[in-house]
């Protein structure tokens, strides 16, 4: 589509030439003043460019007759320019803000006509292009945490509110109430109300999202339990005695594979006490008049939810202590970037950690129950921050350092013991001929560290199809399955100040690189830290390494890293505490994997 361009007002510039193309509108001004900064909005928004590209374009609006500032220079300034009074449209796009190079933030172009019907008829095209863009929603649900962060949650959600209604998007917003809040609701939720939304959002920390994230999976996702080595004890023994448990859900599971054992599927009261695992009914959410065009009749049957899916995404709006998701995967700790991405519907693909506790507790009974870490899942150190941070609550997220200053102090080690898959695709580890033979293979104390790849936007190694050596997800029916045929399984022995697993690289203020720099997005792997007993000094020297930019914390001699699909963690301690994504989950013994691609997020990666 080519138009042979018509003359209109431009706020800040004057008379311009626009030119309607298949991908976007140009414009060009009548009259340039070589003395004007003709592409500056006199409102001093970002700098305006010469074309604007529909793929930018989150809203038009069609205004009442006003104002409409003319050419901008230092002379007219001075003498005083009267604004031009006409009929109006605006045109709200997306653009890099003028003092930091990442942020977006929104830009107005502000057009004007003499006649009122050409700023209609070009509404009206401007319109039918936008909406023509795929991916965008239509129907959000929201949840708001409003005391994380010292409350930035309410404020930042009524900082970016205006956005969503300006683009026309509908949100039913929900104000959390208590723990678990959002998980009850998106756990209770039918499938043909969920239907309705496009996403769900989190305006909040990752402790919310990884609610949100439990609440749809625990009864959506179905998939195998983690593959296990030979030496685990639940495999192929207990088919009959065990029972399933999802957070206090039931869950129909699929048939077993060649590696590990299915559970039957049975409905079990929780002995737990953590937030994810309440059970108090939700109340309907009212949403039947959101999109009045998609109800099913009577007599139409809804088809299941399940994940993964190619429509749904999850959204986070930054207002946490951390928000250690939304910078690993935008880049940016900005409540208005991440708003925007929501708005124009960016689409990345997300690896989550499906995280098996078979015992709470070494004396405890077996009862496998499930639960889902988006960032990381952590054990020992990490979690016992996690526990003794709930007891200064009321500090804020200073209470993190804190604990973190305590636990260290302490510096408790803890015997465990941790198989991991092997990585057919690294040389980075060494093996004994004999264990060779027997698919077990024993550590070796220092191994050649990798060369770093980043994941950011447009990642080739997460979009990169997988060779045949590998599981892959476009082969078979469940992609979040990434069992390996023939699996070799690496035991490590020992006592470890703490293990943990990075689904992603875990980006924070307080570790601009993240726990690890080179995780990635959606390459369907786990990168395993195993942080073995040594001198508080060395411990130390390893933590602080983490806050500089560039540095490698994992090149010590008492560290362990391991690139896997899955792994199994045995502790012999009666008080084993994880964190996964901020929240506390008490296990002494579970089985770890990562599903590829599980999830759709609203973002395009970071770009550094």
């Amino acid at each position: 589509m080519q138009s042979d361009g018509e003359v209109l007002f431009l706020g800040g510039v004057g008379e311009v030439t626009v030119t309607l193309g298949h991908d976007g509108l140009s414009f060009q001004p009548l009259h340039p003043e070589p003395s004007s900064s003709c592409w500056t909005s006199i409102i001093l928004q970002p700098k305006l460019e010469s074309q604007i590209k529909f793929a930018d374009v989150y809203a038009v609006e069609l205004l009442d007759e006003g104002p409409v500032c003319g050419p901008w220079n230092p002379r007219i300034a001075i003498q005083g320019k009267t604004n031009n009074e006409m009929h109006r449209f605006a045109v709200h796009v997306v653009t890099r803000s003028r003092k930091q190079p990442s942020p977006w933030v929104p830009c107005e172009y502000l057009f004007g006509h003499k006649d009122p019907e050409i700023c209609k008829n070009w509404v009206e095209i401007l319109s039918a292009c936008t909406n023509s863009e795929q991916d965008r929603p239509k129907n959000l649900l929201v949840f708001i945490h409003p005391l994380c962060g010292k409350g930035r949650g309410r404020k930042n959600w009524e900082v970016v509110a205006s956005l969503f209604d300006r683009a026309k998007i509908n949100t039913k917003v929900i104000t959390t109430e208590r723990a678990g809040h959002a998980y009850d609701t998106l756990a209770s939720l039918s499938d043909k109300e969920l239907k309705k939304f496009d996403g769900v959002v989190a305006v909040g920390g990752d402790g919310l999202f990884n609610e949100i994230l439990n609440g749809l999976l625990s009864s959506r996702h179905k998939t195998s339990y983690p593959p296990t080595p030979e030496g685990f004890g639940y495999v192929g023994s207990n088919e009959t005695r065990q029972g399933y448990r999802n957070d206090g859900l039931s869950n129909s599971m699929p048939t077993s594979d060649a590696v590990n054992v299915m559970l039957p599927g049975v409905l079990n009261k929780s002995d737990d006490h953590e937030p994810l695992l309440s059970t108090a009914e939700s109340p309907g959410l009212g949403i039947s008049s959101l999109n009045p065009n998609t109800e099913p009749s009577s007599g139409d049957q809804v088809p299941s939810v399940s994940f993964p899916n190619d429509w749904f995404r999850l959204g986070i709006i930054p207002s946490g202590s951390t928000d250690a998701i939304v910078l690993s995967t935008t880049g940016e700790r900005d409540p208005v970037t991440s708003a925007l991405l929501i708005i124009l519907g960016r689409r990345m693909t997300l690896d989550i950690a499906q995280v098996v506790r078979w015992k709470s507790s070494p004396s405890a009974e077996i009862l496998p129950t499930v639960r889902y870490a988006a960032s990381f899942a952590g054990y020992g150190f990490y979690g016992e921050v996690i526990r003794e941070s709930e007891n200064f609550r009321w500090m804020g997220p200073a209470r993190y350092d804190f604990s973190g200053t305590m636990v260290f102090l302490k510096h408790r080690s803890y015997e465990a013991k941790v198989a991991f898959l092997e990585n057919r695709n690294t040389d980075s580890l060494t093996a004994s001929a004999e264990n060779v033979a027997s698919g077990i293979k024993l550590l070796q104390p220092h191994q050649k560290r990798p060369r770093k790849t980043i994941c950011q936007t447009n990642c080739s190694v997460c979009k990169e199809t997988l060779t045949c050596g590998q599981s892959s997800e476009d082969e078979i029916p469940d992609s979040s399955r990434t069992i390996c045929e023939n699996p070799k399984w690496v035991w490590s022995k020992g006592r470890f100040l703490s293990v943990g697993a990075a689904v992603i690289s875990c980006r924070n203020e307080r570790a601009p690189d993240g726990l690890v720099a080179e995780a990635h997005l959606s390459d369907g792997f786990l990168h395993l830290l195993l942080i073995r007993d040594c001198p508080l000094p060395l411990y130390l020297w390893h933590l602080t390494q983490f806050t500089k930019k560039g540095s490698d914390p994992l090149t010590f001699k008492f560290i362990e890293h391991h690139k896997t699909k899955a792994f199994t963690f045995i502790s012999s301690h009666d008080e084993s505490v994880w964190n996964l994504d901020g929240e506390l989950f008490q296990a002494s013994e579970v089985s770890v994997q990562a599903c590829r691609g599980l999830v759709n997020l609203f973002a395009s990666g970071p770009e550094v």
